[in-house]
């Protein structure tokens, strides 16, 4: 799945302000046979909401990136007769699975959605006043009071979107990882032979055996000092939280695998430590230009605390075998 670069928003900063409740009404009951009835105020109508929906079908937060003010409605004032003011309406603002609320003040997160149909009450509306007729005891016939509505309640909140996919492609630019995405899966990610040429996240699903299957991210290439927000690596590490395993792509011409490999566990775990616990495979792309002679040579180079694998995405050498090493460590995290 190719999302377009400028349709791919991930980080909106919203404005929102949910209703105010309506007035409780200070009433009394009036009619041609009675002129001083008993208080029959009607209650005040709660505020809308401002709530947050998870969407299954939706990829990107564009929708809400010039949509920076959303008001729910206040709620209506109470009348006499006990008639009830109309509660005001919430605002539901659906956005993509993998969605992340945070205060923009304090940096507190508030919510993660990652179900469809997951909906979190982003700003609570006021509650509505009692009327005059919630008063009346055996002390106080006749209140001439009511509640006011709560008011409304506002602020300045984040959303960002962390892409789920079971196996995230970690690498340089350029190292193939959009090559290897469009041959492991359906996905047509945009390639060429230079830096950054994805720009943007792109999911793929990878069929595997007797019909089972799992999602692939290729994430755009970090480079060295990403974590500092050098490059694009800062805007799109945030990605890499939601992924199970990790698989490290680095290609077999680049001039020392083992320290490439070291500087992307240096960068994932400037940015969050917690991401080097996470299951990781190193395979070595472009292998087709290496003979058995090289991939010996290259053996004695490579980490030994990770398990790897050589595959050419041209040849679709090893392809097989990185399915089913993926597989397996994807089972150990609990993915059937």
């Amino acid at each position: 799945m190719k999302v377009q670069n400028s349709n791919f928003v991930d980080y909106v900063k919203i404005f929102c302000r949910s209703g105010k409740g309506g007035a409780g009404s200070s009433h009394f009951h009036r009619d041609k046979t009675t002129s001083k009835g008993g208080p029959d105020g009607g209650d005040g109508g709660h505020g809308g909401h401002i709530i947050l929906k998870a969407n299954s079908q939706m990829w990107t937060l564009l929708h809400l990136k010039y949509q920076k003010h959303i008001f729910a409605e206040d709620g209506e004032n109470g009348s006499g007769n006990h008639k009830y003011g109309k509660d005001g309406k919430s605002k539901i603002i659906e956005v993509p699975l993998g969605t992340v609320a945070k205060h923009a003040d304090s940096g507190k997160l508030l919510a993660e959605l990652t179900d469809d149909g997951q909906e979190f009450h982003l700003v609570k509306g006021g509650m509505g006043g009692r009327g005059n007729s919630h008063f009346k005891s055996s002390t106080n016939q006749a209140p001439r009071y009511s509640q006011p509505g709560i008011s409304s309640l506002e602020g300045w909140y984040i959303l960002e979107l962390k892409i789920l996919a079971d196996i995230g492609l970690v690498g340089f630019p350029n190292a193939g990882k959009s090559t290897l995405l469009s041959v492991i899966s359906a996905a047509k990610p945009e390639i060429a032979d230079y830096p950054f040429t994805t720009l943007v996240p792109n999911l793929g699903i990878v069929s595997y055996r007797d019909y089972k299957s799992f999602i692939m991210a290729d994430i755009p290439g970090i480079i060295e000092g990403a974590a500092e927000g050098k490059g694009l690596g800062l805007r799109f590490l945030r990605h890499i939280e939601r992924n199970s395993v990790l698989l490290f792509l680095v290609p077999a011409d680049a001039k020392d695998i083992l320290s490439e490999y070291n500087i992307l566990l240096k960068e994932l775990k400037k940015y969050n430590p917690e991401l080097l616990d996470k299951n990781r495979l190193l395979a070595i792309s472009k292998s087709d230009l290496l003979d058995d002679e090289l991939i010996e040579e290259i053996q004695f180079e490579l980490p030994t605390n990770v398990d790897y694998i050589f595959i050419s995405s041209v040849t679709q050498s090893g392809i097989i075998q990185l399915k089913d090493s993926l597989w397996n460590k994807l089972n150990l995290n609990g993915v059937d």
